[in-house]
């Protein structure tokens, strides 16, 4: 099995498997390793409102199939004094590849992609490069306990949507107001609104601004009210109907911690 390390500007990137062999028509995940180096970041798949996704364009043998790059939870990072949707932190970006059922055992197979990126620091570095990684073929295969536990790690931190939370979202002008309320007892409500304060408001789709102001107004019953500004510009066709926003809130949203980041859509009330 052969998975080089590829050293770029600011990071280091890298194609792995979390499987030791490939077994015929039995889907498998594939990470896409970024190690950033100190000061530098890449871009979540939604960067908001400066930056460049990290992307995977394959190049697959006949009969193979490969589904979305899926990023883990997104962070705040900082371009230059600009708020965007990324990661400092080293990140495994992950896509599970289906080969055929007629793959033969003990044959090998080379799996190849174009990745791009940009890496920014204090100063920008867009990237691109064909990564591959060759894996033989087995009758069953064993996974390789490095990467599984740091993909396994990744999955954990996934965003999620919860029956625990619900929410209702209005717009007046370019204000967005955004309540989410705790809907069954499984629900963890911040403490003090200091705790409040450090949850953040990530875009999925760019329609409020990353880097405007974010309130929150913690309430008694412990809801939140969330304020959040329109973007100045919008790449969709038409204002969209709902709100695709993830709250991360490192304290979890779920009693005992867990979810820390919580995906919602309620209608937006125009």
């Amino acid at each position: 099995m052969s998975h080089a390390l590829i050293a770029q500007t600011g990071l280091r990137i890298q194609l792995v498997s979390e499987v030791a062999a490939v077994v015929p028509g039995q889907p498998f995940t594939v990470g896409l390793w970024l190690d950033h180096d100190r000061g530098y970041h890449t871009y979540w798949r939604f960067p908001g409102i400066v930056g460049v996704p990290t992307q995977m364009k394959w190049n697959l043998p006949r009969g193979w199939k490969a589904g979305e790059l899926v990023y883990p939870e997104p962070e705040r990072t900082m371009m230059f004094q600009i708020k965007a949707q990324g990661f400092d932190r080293d990140v495994m970006l992950r896509t599970e590849i289906t080969p055929p059922k007629n793959v033969k055992v003990g044959e090998s197979v080379t799996l190849k992609g174009t990745a791009s990126w940009m890496c920014c620091g204090k100063s920008c570095h867009p990237g691109s490069m064909e990564l591959s990684l060759t894996l033989p073929v087995a009758a069953t295969a064993e996974v390789n306990a490095k990467w599984h536990k740091l993909l396994d790690a990744e999955r954990a931190r996934a965003e999620q949507s919860s029956d625990a939370w619900s929410a209702t979202a209005s717009e007046k002008g370019d204000a967005i107001t955004l309540l989410v309320r705790p809907a069954t007892g499984s629900a963890r409500v911040s403490k003090s609104q200091r705790e409040a304060d450090k949850i953040i408001a990530f875009t999925e789709d760019g329609w409020f601004d990353s880097d405007k102001p974010q309130t929150i107004q913690r309430h008694e019953d412990g809801s939140l009210t969330i304020g959040l500004i329109k973007a100045d510009s919008y790449l969709g066709d038409h204002p969209p109907k709902t709100l695709r926003v993830i709250l991360r809130n490192d304290e979890g949203w779920l009693q005992g911690g867990g979810l820390r980041c919580l995906q919602m859509a309620p209608k937006i009330e125009r």
